[in-house]
């Protein structure tokens, strides 16, 4: 049984973690048969009002302690994650992704990933071992593998798109109810939310992300 380790950033699309990308890709896993273990970084974040999309200054929030609503409390610190333990690596999306596990939302190429976030992408990209990204995840990849000439997507978004070649990363355009195969480098992305759709369509292709992420380890 293949086991994977899953990182979240929180809860909620605006903040955190997309909670049907996660939650999907939770179902995806468990019927595949693999085990997952939920991990996220014990930092603090103002959070944001999903009502009005405006921050709220005296809500502060912690990532470990959102993504633990999403895991139903089973979430481990980002810091124990341990790639020696697991057969691969996934990153659900979410604007949490490019806030809180880099800086990418404020700087584009130009950001850092979480110091974290580099050394587990690093040890599993290292150790031969398959990572996935969905929605804007495939952000921290470029960030991180960008200078292996790696392929991913984030659908068509023209303006990301352009920002992820400046990493050296090469963008293809995927319809949201498909994934990328990068099988050199052993990555699977898919776009979920960077489209306006429904959840079903969103589904299709993180089941077929997971169960290529899960055959690939």
């Amino acid at each position: 049984m293949k086991s994977v380790a899953v990182v979240l950033s929180g809860c909620g699309y605006l903040d955190g973690s997309e909670i049907t990308e996660a939650v999907s890709c939770f179902i995806a896993l468990a019927q595949t048969h693999a085990q997952f273990t939920v991990f996220a970084p014990d930092i603090n974040f103002v959070g944001v009002n999903h009502n009005t999309g405006e921050p709220v200054p005296q809500s502060q929030r912690n990532c470990l302690e959102e993504s633990a609503r999403i895991a139903r409390g089973k979430v481990l610190n980002l810091k124990t994650l341990d790639e020696k333990n697991f057969d691969a690596l996934l990153f659900p999306g979410g604007s949490g992704t490019a806030t809180h596990l880099s800086h990418w939302a404020h700087q584009g190429a130009k950001a850092q990933a979480l110091p974290e976030i580099e050394h587990a992408i690093l040890a599993f990209h290292k150790a031969s071992k398959p990572i996935g990204a969905i929605c804007i995840a495939p952000t921290l990849l470029a960030l991180v593998l960008g200078s292996h000439h790696i392929s991913v997507t984030i659908g068509n978004n023209k303006e990301i798109s352009n920002e992820i070649k400046k990493t050296g990363a090469q963008h293809i355009d995927c319809p949201v109810d498909d994934f990328i195969t990068d099988r050199l480098n052993k990555i699977v992305t898919t776009p979920a939310y960077m489209y306006d759709t429904d959840p079903a369509k969103v589904f299709k292709g993180i089941n077929g992300l997971v169960k290529e992420l899960v055959e690939m380890a």
